[in-house]
C-alpha cells in the first residue's frame, strides 16, 4: 500500500539554504573587503602631523644652522619648534574637527525633524562614525612630536658643524620615505608616488629655509 504522505526527496520540499549560512557568507565577504576610507580621519591627522613635525622642525634647525654653528642654538630651536608645533597642530585640528562635528550633528537633527521618526538602530550606528575632535587633536600632536624628534636626535650628539647638518638631512630623508610609505600602505595608494611627493616637498622646505636664512644672515640684517 502506497503512502500518500509527501517525500522529502520531492522537489517541492527541497530544503532552502539556511539564512544563517547566507549571513555568515556575507559577513565573511565584508570582512575581506575592508573599507579603508574609515581610516581617513585619524590617518590624515597622523600623517599630516608627522610630516609637519619632521619638515618644520628640520627646516627651523637648518635655518639656524645656516647662520650659527653652535649646537646648543640648533637644539633649542628644534625643541621650541617641537613644543610650539605640537600645541598648534592639536589646537588647529581640534577646532577644525569640532566644526565638522557641529555641522554633521546639526544636519542630522534637521533630517530627523523632517522625517519625524524616532531614533533607529541605523542612526545609532551613524553616531559612532561621527568625527572625534579629541582623538584627531591627540593624534596630530603626538604625530608632530614623533616627527620632530627625528632631526633633534640626529643633531644632538654631533659637535662637528658640517657632519651635523649632513646627519640631519640624512635622517630627515629616511624618515620622509618611511612616513610616505606608511601612509601609502595604510591608505592603499601607490607607494612610490606617495614617497616621492613627501620627499621632494621636505627637501624643498629645508633648502628654501636654509638658503633664505643664509642670504639674510650674510647681508648683515
Amino acid at each position: 500500500m502506497e503512502s500518500n504522505q509527501p517525500s522529502l526527496h520531492d522537489p517541492k520540499f527541497t530544503v532552502p539554504i539556511s539564512d544563517v549560512e547566507q549571513q555568515a557568507s556575507q559577513l565573511e565577504n565584508e570582512a575581506k573587503e575592508f573599507d579603508y576610507s574609515k581610516r581617513s580621519q585619524w590617518l590624515r591627522a597622523a600623517v599630516l602631523g608627522a610630516n609637519d613635525g619632521l619638515v618644520s622642525t628640520a627646516s627651523l634647525m637648518m635655518g639656524v644652522g645656516a647662520v650659527k654653528q653652535d649646537i646648543k642654538a640648533m637644539i633649542l630651536t628644534g625643541f621650541a619648534g617641537l613644543v610650539a608645533g605640537a600645541c598648534s597642530m592639536a589646537i588647529g585640528e581640534f577646532v577644525s574637527v569640532y566644526s565638522q562635528l557641529d555641522i554633521e550633528v546639526a544636519q542630522r537633527k534637521r533630517d530627523k525633524r523632517r522625517v519625524g521618526s524616532g531614533e533607529s538602530e541605523e542612526e545609532e550606528g551613524e553616531k559612532e562614525n561621527l568625527p572625534n575632535p579629541v582623538q584627531a587633536a591627540a593624534a596630530s600632536a603626538l604625530a608632530f612630536a614623533v616627527g620632530a624628534m627625528v632631526p633633534l636626535l640626529a643633531a644632538s650628539f654631533i659637535r662637528e658643524y658640517k657632519v651635523r647638518l649632513g646627519a640631519v638631512i640624512a635622517a630627515v630623508t629616511v624618515a620622509l620615505v618611511v612616513f610616505g610609505w606608511l601612509g601609502a600602505v595604510l591608505g592603499k595608494v601607490p607607494a612610490f608616488r606617495s614617497c616621492m611627493r613627501v620627499l621632494v616637498g621636505g627637501w624643498l622646505a629645508m633648502a628654501i629655509t636654509f638658503g633664505l636664512t643664509k642670504l639674510i644672515g650674510s647681508s648683515g640684517l
